[in-house]
This record gives C-alpha cells, sequence and structure tokens, in this order.
C-alpha cells in the first residue's frame, strides 16, 4: 500500500479521537490541535518532496505502483477530505461541547458591547503595536509570506481617486492564537480581532473586504553533504533557506472572492491543486492553548509515573544505580515509569561519581530545560571525558540542537554533528566507571529521545545495563560516529547502515524454516515500509508463521490477503499516548529454538536502514522478555484503543467492548510494580 496515503490514514486515527465522546473534551480539541500540525508537516516534507520529483520530471513508480503526479492528485483528494472532517467535528461537536461547559469560541459579531470594549483595549495595547500592514502597490512589491504563517489579505480603496490596492497583515505569532476573554474561558480568533479594527491599520481609505490565508512552504533540508566541508555550517545555511522554502498549499477562507484567490496563487506560483479552503477558523493547531486551561475535569486524569523498587530511594538515601546494575539488567517502560528516577538519574549519577571517567550519549531531539544537558555539563566541569553526538539533522529541531551543541561545546564537552549521508536516530549513552581491578561500562539504548517532556507523552522503553559485551559494542558504536571505521562488528547489537536488515531478514527466515506450528513473530513499531522486509513477512505468513504486527502509523503491508497474508494481523494504538517503542519478538530466533526479543530505534523503513545510525538490542534476562512478552500481549488484547487493518486496505475501529485499554492496564501494571518489596525484577 502507499506510504503517504498510509500516514494520511494514521491521521484520520487521530482525527478519531477528537469526535470520541468518551475522550475528554479539552484533549478532544487536543487531538484536534495534533491533526492539524502533522499535516502541516505533511505537506512541508512529503508533498513538498513529491512536488520537488514532478518538477524534476521524475515519472518511476513506488511499489504500490503509483506516480509521484497520481500520488499528488490522491492526496489532495484525501486531505480535502479529512480536513473538511476537521472542521465538521471542531465546529459541530467540539465547539459545541465545550460551549456546554463554559469554554466558548466566539466571533467578533457575536460578542456584546463589553465584550467589545474590552477587546478595543486588547487590540489597541497588545496587538495593534505588533502589526505591519504592507501594501502592495508599484512603490511596495508583493511581501513574502513566511511558513506556515495566518494572514489576512485585504482590500482597501481611496476614497478621493477610487484606486483600489491589495494588502496583507500577518497575524502576529508571538500572539496566542486565540485572545481569552476576561472569564479566561471564552475565545476570539485573534485574525478576527485584527480584522475589526483595519480601518486603523489604513486611515483614510476604505477597507473593501479581508480575508484570512496562510501559506506551507518546503521545510525538508536539502543538503548538499558530500561537498560540506562543515555540516554544521551547512546545516545553518539550510536553515536560513528553509524561510524562503517554495510554496506547496494554500488555505483560504472559502468566502475569499476569485480577484483575491488569483492574486494569490499567481504570487505564490501555484495552481488550483494547492488550494484548499476552509468554513471554519485556519490553523487549529492552536487549540493546545486550552491545555493550559485549569480544567481538571475536562481532561485526562493526571498519571504520576512511578519508580520501580529496584530504582526507589532507601531511607531517604538515593540508591546506587551502578550497584544496581551490577546485579542485573533494568528495563524502564515510559510515561509508566519515571524518566527522571531512571534515565536522567543514571547520568546524573556518572557526572558525579568521582569514579566515572567518561560519558558518550548520543542527542537527536531534547527538551529546553533539560536535565541531561546539565548534566552531560556539570560532568565536563569536573574534568570527565565527556562526548555528545548531537544530531543537527533532526527534522525540525536543528535549530535547537545546533543551540545546545555550541553551549557544550563551550564547557569542553566532545561535540560531533553526526556522519555525512547519515542520520544518527539511535538513543544510546555509554558510562565508564573505574572499579576496583579493571573498568566497568555501563550503558543505556532507548526506543526514545533524551526528552524529559516527550518522556511524559510519548511511550517508549529503554534498557539499563552493565552487560560487558554491551559495553563493548557501545565503545565500538561512538568511536564509529566520533572518527573513523569501516566493516565495524558488533557481538550483540542489531546496527544499522551495517547489520540490522540482513538480521532481521534472518530472523523471519528463521521462523519460516522452524518446526511446523512453533513459528511466531510479533513486532511493534511506528511504521512499517520497507518492501523487501514486507515480502519476507509475506513469505513466513505463506509458510504458516503467525504474524502481529502493531503498527501506529504507517503500513504498507496488506494483511489478511488469501494465499499471501492470511496469517498475518495489523493494528494499531491511537489513544493518550503516543506509542513510540519498538519490539521485535521471534520465537524461535533464527534457528536457535529459543525466543529472541529486541528493542530500539529503528522503524522497518529504508530510511531506518540504509539511511540511519539505528540500534537494536537484545533483551536477554527471561524476566525482562516476560515483561515485554507483557506489554505486547496488553496491545493485542486492547478493545477499547485499537483499529484493525484489513485486506482492501481499510482500517476499522476493532469491536468496542471497553474490557482493556492499553494504556490504563499499563498504568495499573506499572503501580502494582513500584508497590512490590521483593525486587522482582518484573
Amino acid at each position: 500500500m502507499n506510504r503517504e496515503l498510509s500516514w494520511l490514514d494514521f491521521d484520520e486515527r487521530v482525527l478519531a479521537l477528537a469526535s470520541d465522546p468518551s475522550v475528554p473534551i479539552i484533549e478532544r480539541a487536543k487531538f484536534c490541535a495534533i491533526f492539524s500540525q502533522n499535516l502541516d508537516e505533511f505537506f512541508q516534507v512529503r508533498v513538498a518532496g513529491l512536488m520537488d520529483q514532478v518538477a524534476a520530471g521524475i515519472a518511476a513508480t513506488t511499489p504500490d505502483g503509483r506516480t509521484p503526479a497520481q500520488q499528488l492528485l490522491e492526496i489532495g483528494d484525501r486531505s480535502r477530505e479529512l480536513t473538511q472532517r476537521l472542521e465538521r467535528v471542531f465546529l459541530e461537536e467540539v465547539a459545541t461541547e465545550l460551549a456546554r461547559v463554559g469554554i466558548v469560541f466566539s466571533g467578533w459579531d457575536e460578542l456584546d458591547e463589553d465584550d467589545r470594549k474590552h477587546m478595543v483595549e486588547e487590540f489597541e495595547n497588545r496587538i495593534f503595536p505588533v502589526l505591519t500592514p504592507l501594501a502592495v502597490d508599484p512603490g511596495h512589491p508583493f511581501p513574502y509570506i513566511s511558513n506556515l504563517s495566518l494572514n489576512l489579505a485585504v482590500v482597501v480603496r481611496d476614497p478621493d481617486t477610487g484606486d483600489r490596492r491589495f494588502a496583507r497583515v500577518k497575524v502576529p505569532q508571538v500572539l496566542p492564537r486565540f485572545v481569552v476573554m476576561p472569564d479566561g474561558e471564552r475565545f476570539v480568533p485573534l485574525e478576527q480581532v485584527i480584522a475589526a479594527h483595519l480601518d486603523q491599520l489604513f486611515p483614510g481609505m476604505v477597507v473593501e473586504d479581508h480575508f484570512a490565508f496562510r501559506v506551507t512552504r518546503n521545510a525538508d533540508l536539502t543538503l548538499e553533504e558530500e561537498e560540506a566541508d562543515d555540516l554544521l555550517a551547512a546545516v545553518e545555511i539550510e536553515l536560513r533557506r528553509r524561510r524562503f522554502g517554495r510554496a506547496v498549499r494554500l488555505e483560504l477562507d472559502a468566502h475569499t472572492t476569485e480577484e483575491i484567490r488569483t492574486l494569490l496563487l499567481r504570487e505564490l506560483e501555484l495552481d488550483e491543486d494547492a488550494v484548499h479552503t476552509h468554513v471554519g477558523p485556519l490553523d487549529l493547531g492552536g487549540l493546545w492553548a486550552l491545555h493550559a486551561l485549569d480544567r481538571p475535569d475536562l481532561k485526562d486524569d493526571p498519571w504520576s509515573p512511578v519508580t520501580q523498587p529496584r530504582l526507589a530511594p532507601t531511607d531517604g538515601e538515593r540508591v546506587d544505580l551502578f550497584k544496581v546494575l551490577r546485579e542485573g539488567d533494568v528495563l524502564v517502560h515510559h510515561p509508566y515509569d519515571s524518566f527522571s528516577s531512571s534515565v536522567e538519574e543514571f547520568i546524573r549519577q556518572a557526572a558525579s561519581d568521582p569514579q566515572v571517567l567518561t560519558i558518550k550519549l548520543t542527542l537527536y531531539r531534547t527538551s529546553g530545560d533539560s536535565p541531561i544537558i546539565k548534566s552531560l555539563i556539570r560532568a565536563a566541569e569536573r574534568g570527565k571525558q565527556v562526548a555528545a553526538l548531537v544530531e543537527v539533522k533532526a527534522r525540525f529541531d536543528e535549530a535547537n540542537n545546533i543551540e545546545w551543541a555550541r553551549a557544550l561545546e563551550e564547557v569542553g564537552v566532545h561535540v560531533t554533528y553526526g556522519l555525512v549521508g547519515l542520520k544518527t536516530h539511535t538513543k544510546t549513552a555509554l558510562v565508564v566507571r573505574d572499579e576496583p581491578g579493571s573498568v566497568r561500562r555501563y550503558c543505556h539504548i532507548g526506543t526514545g529521545n533524551y526528552n524529559s517532556k516527550t518522556a511524559k507523552l510519548y511511550e517508549d522503553l529503554g534498557l539499563l545495563s552493565a552487560d560487558p559485551d554491551l559495553g563493548a559494542d557501545l565503545t565500538q558504536l561512538f568511536n564509529f560516529l566520533t572518527g573513523y571505521g569501516r566493516n565495524v562488528r558488533y557481538d550483540k547489537l542489531l546496527m544499522a547502515p551495517h547489520s540490522l536488515r540482513h538480521r532481521v531478514e534472518d530472523l523471519i527466515r528463521g521462523e519460516r524454516d522452524a518446526p511446523p506450528g512453533t513459528g511466531r513473530i510479533i513486532m511493534k513499531m511506528n511504521s512499517l515500509v520497507d518492501a523487501a522486509l514486507i515480502d519476507e513477512l509475506y513469505a513466513a505468513s505463506q509458510a504458516g508463521v503467525e504474524i502481529d504486527l502493531v503498527i501506529r502509523g504507517i503500513c504498507c503491508l496488506r494483511p489478511g490477503v488469501p494465499g499471501l497474508s492470511d496469517r498475518i494481523r495489523v493494528r494499531s494504538i491511537v489513544g493518550r499516548y503516543l506509542e513510540h517503542s519498538r519490539i521485535f519478538r521471534f520465537a524461535n530466533g533464527a534457528g536457535e529454538g529459543k525466543p529472541v526479543v529486541y528493542i530500539g530505534s529503528a522503524d522497518l523503513m529504508p530510511r531506518n536502514l540504509d539511511r540511519r545510525v539505528e540500534a537494536l538490542a537484545p533483551v536477554t534476562d527471561p524476566a525482562l522478555q516476560q515483561r515485554l512478552q507483557e506489554v505486547l500481549d496488553v496491545n493485542l488484547a486492547d478493545d477499547t484503543l485499537a483499529w484493525e487493518l484489513g485486506p482492501e486496505g481499510v482500517w476499522r475501529h476493532v469491536e468496542r467492548r471497553g474490557t482493556v485499554d492499553v494504556h490504563r492496564r499499563l498504568q495499573e501494571l506499572a503501580l502494582a510494580r513500584s508497590q512490590r518489596r521483593d525486587h522482582d525484577p518484573l
């Protein structure tokens, strides 16, 4: 199935949550915002890439048989359909329910005299000073419209000469998307407040018309890395170019006149296929602001991540994490298990422990106020050798990562910026500690970023270990990332772009060749796209292997097709937390006769397997394997949040019986684990 259309199917599943009456209403508004932001990124990257292919005359087909031009046509139809559905959900369901509980979205025309008096004061004091009207006439060329900015197209007339002019007013992105009334629970779109005061921006002129519009531009970096002597400088140049990327989508108020529509299309060098019209407010990503309201009754029940007994303080003293890891591996599952008391504490203790010699870590995305970054800085200031691989090509986090990299360099951290031609996506940390008799290596290998904020929203796994073989592998990996090397060998890690693809192929074939009736594969990931591995799964199904796939986002495999994929089942979990972990379980372990289980950073996509540095780590402790099996079992048992993919390519919500909600069930299991007193490794 087509990758891009499958991604739109995922965004449709997100939108379904906005329409689900069992979801708290502020969370439903949040899902409207997430859907809108997802679609923005899709156009900035995926649609922009397809448009570049069409412009270059590329007519090659994808594995599903579509040319770039065919994909663009289908994407246009599908995205318009979904956008119209979003507007219906917001206007007819979400806004209506919010109004019922006192949170009202009002238009300017709906405000009474007192409300308007307040809005006039708000406009004059906070909004008017930051507005910049830009006229278009022989002395003023058409202004540059920045990416994802909300704007007003204004038509004004000179009452003396009768001349009509076009002007653009940018809705400031530094101001909240919705203006809040004094009661704190009524919201007016910012563009409507500005539109009601256009006479102050164009004094003496007659304002004839005004319409909201928004432009999406190509925001993907195009690095000529092979020619870049300095990768950091190349990324910075591309970030500046991103602001001036080609326009790929024009969103318009549905009432926009043909005159304005034609003018915008001409100036932006777009055709009609790029136009998306709206009857409601543009840019519903601003609905995230509702989450700041102090209305816990309208949100998900709060969840406080728990600390496993092995990591919990005793008698008020912090646990010695290094001692714990010498006794056995620890598996952490976020957001159910605390990120701060496990991963952040691991790096904090390493930074303060006088016996620690070296800390090495990969940073793909991190939070603005990162405790891990602070620990790395403290470690460097204390004379430890600290190395950080900061991936400056992490999409939409490039500028943030450059800033962190420079802050780390200033205190003496050895910073590298990724590899030419490869994006470093692996989530790994290595600590080297001087202990009696020798040095010992401790490590963390995870599925998610070293980001304390997303650790509360994303579902991820991490393995903390003192396994010497894993430590040796990570030493090899960091030497490869910071130095030079070819044909690097790893004992336990499966690494892309080195061994991961071929090893996963071997593991799938191992199930196919296993004794009849024993072949079993369970995979949980974000996306399944790679055509070669999909064919391997088809072959395994034909050989009698039972296969369950839990895939949050894109799935190009078609399950349940007679004679091809009868034994393959695909489901997707979309709910409160973003499912982000990757788990790969093979019942026979490529002929070894016992289960093998891996977790790590890689999805089965060509980019992850061939163009990124990724790591999958084996989980060998039987108790921790059992814990991962429990996670998979709960995912496969869910009858509340789960969707299933049919052979015709349509996703359908499972029959909702409400007996298992994967997120609630995993919360319950984490809470039960935290209350054990026997230090059971589970």
